[in-house]
């Protein structure tokens, strides 16, 4: 407990372990595995080991699964061919050490029941890894994973990583003082181009309606993510005491960090409070713009011998 609190108030470099889609039938998977590996360009390992290289080893394996697939009469008409994730350090990160995290990962995690082929790339700032996971597993049931399996599976990534020497971490993002989820791809990828996503638009609609009706209730569960964020910084302070008492200069130290990273936790803010503080600066500065063009049309209008014309 005292390694992962020092990990934590030390801000140590958090994995990402996310999923990024679901392959739902043969030309999906073919197009899926020809982007990750670019065409065959870039070596494929299986869950044997073995390395799928150029397009002759991409064929090979994209048959077999499309064999196996031909053969799973279970398998519903939309239902998945294989989950797709994608596992992701920040820049700087040792790039082997977080392939063979990987390779160590997927062995563990799946390697006893599932098919799955992994691809390191490297032409991007962060290095990552995109591990495709075969659905159907050997004895029959599917992989359906929840919310704590990829907590579960961040924490396992980061294990692997520290026992090769990387410092990582993986708290969910409630232990860090925020509150608002992670906007998704697509949506990053809308902004990015200038283009007001859905999500936005309706939640902005939501928030100005309540604002000119005069609506100030929270909703139900504002309360309780502040009651639980407020639990979570008093958790860390007492923490903070209790090392405190342990006397050493090395608790002292910690417990100063401790205090330090609860003061630095960003205000409990969800993201219906953002957009209407948001909304709110946007208002003052339009209010503070006419008044001082209204000053300005004054001073205007006002001659040099300080008589109105």
């Amino acid at each position: 407990m005292r390694a992962k609190l020092e990990r934590i108030v030390g801000r140590v470099p958090e994995v990402m372990v996310k999923i990024t889609g679901r392959t739902k039938g043969v030309a999906h998977l073919k197009s899926h595995l020809a982007y990750v590996t670019r065409n065959g360009e870039l070596d494929a390992e299986t869950e044997q080991g073995a390395a799928m290289t150029g397009r002759s080893g991409l064929k090979d394996l994209q048959q077999r699964w499309e064999d196996d697939a031909s053969l799973d009469d279970k398998r519903r008409r939309d239902g998945s061919l294989s989950i797709n994730i994608i596992l992701s350090m920040p820049a700087g990160t040792d790039a082997v050490a977080v392939k063979d995290s990987v390779r160590a990962f997927a062995i563990e995690t799946f390697g006893h029941n599932h098919d799955y082929v992994f691809v390191q790339h490297l032409d991007d700032k962060h290095p990552h890894v995109h591990l495709t996971i075969r659905s159907l597993g050997h004895d029959g049931k599917r992989i359906n994973p929840r919310k704590a399996d990829l907590q579960a599976w961040r924490e396992r990534f980061a294990g692997e990583l520290r026992l090769r020497g990387i410092a990582a971490e993986a708290t969910p993002r409630r232990t860090r003082g925020r509150v608002r989820k992670a906007d998704r791809g697509v949506v990053l990828a809308l902004r990015k181009r200038k283009i007001a996503p859905d999500v936005d638009r309706l939640a902005r609609e939501e928030v100005l309606r309540d604002v000119r009706g005069g609506k100030t209730t929270e909703r139900p569960w504002d309360a309780r993510i502040r009651s639980r964020q407020n639990a979570i910084r008093q958790r860390y302070l007492e923490y903070a005491v209790e090392l405190q008492r342990a006397g050493t200069a090395r608790d002292h130290a910690l417990a100063l960090q401790i205090h330090q990273f609860v003061k630095d936790m960003p205000e409990i803010e969800t993201r219906r409070h953002a957009l209407k503080n948001e909304l709110s600066e946007l208002a003052n500065a339009r209010r503070q713009g006419a008044e001082q063009g209204v000053d300005a049309h004054r001073r205007g209008e006002t001659r040099d011998d300080g008589r109105t014309r």
